[in-house]
């Protein structure tokens, strides 16, 4: 099993909806909210073994409520 499924994500600092970790094609991982699409920073990474780390980094800055959210009709 992928140990990025293993990272705790808090509710959404926004609406409280459920929080997902996201990888964009290979290259940074983020968080994102399933319900407003509130997210965190994109964190890159340059190898495997950072990958990881980029998602350790990403949660943290959700947990914190360190999001994006542009808002209704945006």
């Amino acid at each position: 099993m992928d140990p990025i499924h293993e990272i705790e994500l808090e509710d959404c600092p926004i609406c409280r909806g459920a929080g997902l970790m996201q990888e964009e094609q290979g290259w940074c991982m983020y968080a994102v909210c399933m319900d407003c699409g509130a997210q965190t920073a994109q964190i890159s990474y340059n190898s495997p073994e950072e990958r990881l780390n980029a998602a350790q980094q990403a949660a943290q800055l959700w947990n914190m409520g360190k999001v994006v959210h542009t808002g209704v009709g945006d």
